[in-house]
């Protein structure tokens, strides 16, 4: 008989688990990538906090002002040099002219040297060779163009030899550019608008109500006429119309206004005794420190507008007036005045009051037959409420209806 074998099989030895493989240099390279990657935002946040806890921003602005004016001085030194050398060339060719009896045409042969000799610098063109020649016969003395004229760039200069004849006048330009910074087109829009002769031309008490320098100051920042001719509006043109036209060219009025003001807002309100009372533009004068009240007129100028105004005067001063800043002032702007009754409106006043007219680019006169038969502005406002209300409704066309079309 046989015995089965009822030892167990023996168990097979299990095999020892292998070891780990030793991460390669460049999968290990790019975990730690991605981890520092996924850290980066956070690590950024912390950064900003502490930066801005320790004053960054103010520092970055202050670096950056920095930079910005040494550009700026650089650029000016290199203007000044440039119009210095021209200055000189100019005086040297009058000189040598009266000297050795040379006619204009040492001028060609000169610009065509000067290009041969330098064919990588601009500005020696025989035009410009006799610009620099005006300029030194306009500027003899070498200080006013060390001074002045240098500061502001060589085609302001030109421009003012070619628009401007009046030394004075010219002289009036370049200081009123170097203090407002005007570009060569701005500089062109004042000379036609003939800003040197409305510059302190308004009708104004500022004499008898304001100390003598603050009255000085202030008149020179007035003009009379304005120029507005950036608006084009009809001989009826209402105070509506014109209000809206400033309000729209914002820029171009604050332009013709001149440096420092402020635009505060327009009809603006004041409440007096539970009375709303609107001005049509209201600003604040950067330089004077003070707010500048406007009124529009459409009109000729009526005695009622001063005492208005001295109203509103009054409760600006009252209302909105810091202790620091100084007397509010209004400007009333007409078409028209007559002088003599401008000067009995405002010679009472307790406030300080300026009158000036404005001109408008106006649209020529339509004949009375197609007049009568075209609509009035609140006839057209009407219309325009109307469409507007019809659109709303209609709003819900499909998009794709409206591309089939």
């Amino acid at each position: 008989m046989i015995v089965p074998d009822t030892k167990p099989n023996p168990k097979p030895n299990p095999k020892p688990n292998p070891k780990p493989k030793a991460k390669s240099k460049h999968r290990e390279d790019r975990e730690n990538d991605l981890s520092l990657a996924a850290r980066e935002p956070e690590m950024e946040r912390k950064l900003e906090k502490e930066l801005a806890a320790s004053g960054y921003q103010e520092f970055l602005v202050e670096i950056k002002q920095r930079i910005q004016e040494a550009q700026v001085r650089a650029a000016l030194a290199v203007n000044r040099e440039l119009v210095l050398l021209y200055w000189q060339i100019g005086r040297d060719i009058l000189r040598r002219q009266g000297e050795q009896g040379w006619g204009g045409k040492v001028i060609d042969r000169l610009a065509a040297d000067l290009r041969r000799a330098f064919p990588e610098v601009s500005g020696f063109s025989k035009r410009n060779l006799q610009y620099m020649r005006a300029f030194a016969g306009a500027y003899p003395e070498e200080a006013f163009v060390q001074q002045a004229v240098a500061q502001i760039p060589w085609g302001h200069n030109t421009t003012l030899l070619d628009a401007v004849k009046d030394p004075a006048e010219r002289a009036w330009y370049i200081h009123k550019t170097i203090e407002n910074g005007w570009s060569r087109n701005i500089l062109v829009h004042q000379i036609v608008s003939g800003l040197y002769h409305r510059q302190g031309k308004a009708l104004d008490n500022f004499a008898s109500v304001l100390p003598p320098p603050d009255s000085d100051l202030t008149r020179q920042l007035l003009k009379d006429p304005y120029n507005f001719d950036f608006l084009t509006l009809s001989q009826q043109a209402q105070e509506r119309e014109l209000h809206h036209g400033l309000i729209a060219h914002i820029r171009e009025f604050l332009l013709e206004l001149g440096k420092g003001f402020a635009y505060v807002g327009s009809e603006y309100p004041l409440e007096v005794e539970g009375r709303e009372y609107r001005l049509d533009i209201l600003f604040y004068h950067l330089h004077l420190r003070c707010f500048v009240i406007i009124e529009l007129k459409p009109g000729e100028f009526e005695p009622e507008y001063a005492g208005k105004m001295n109203f509103y005067l009054s409760a600006v001063d009252d209302q909105l007036r810091n202790p620091t800043d100084g007397p509010s002032i209004g400007i009333i702007l007409c078409r028209s005045r007559n002088r003599l009754i401008v000067e009995y409106a405002l010679r009472d006043m307790s406030k300080p009051i300026s009158v000036s007219e404005y001109l408008l680019n106006l649209l020529p006169e339509l004949p009375a037959p197609l007049s009568g038969s075209l609509p009035t502005v609140e006839e057209l406002e009407e219309l325009e409420s109307e469409l507007g209300g019809g659109e709303a409704e209609g709003s819900e066309t499909p998009a794709e209806d409206e591309s089939e079309r």
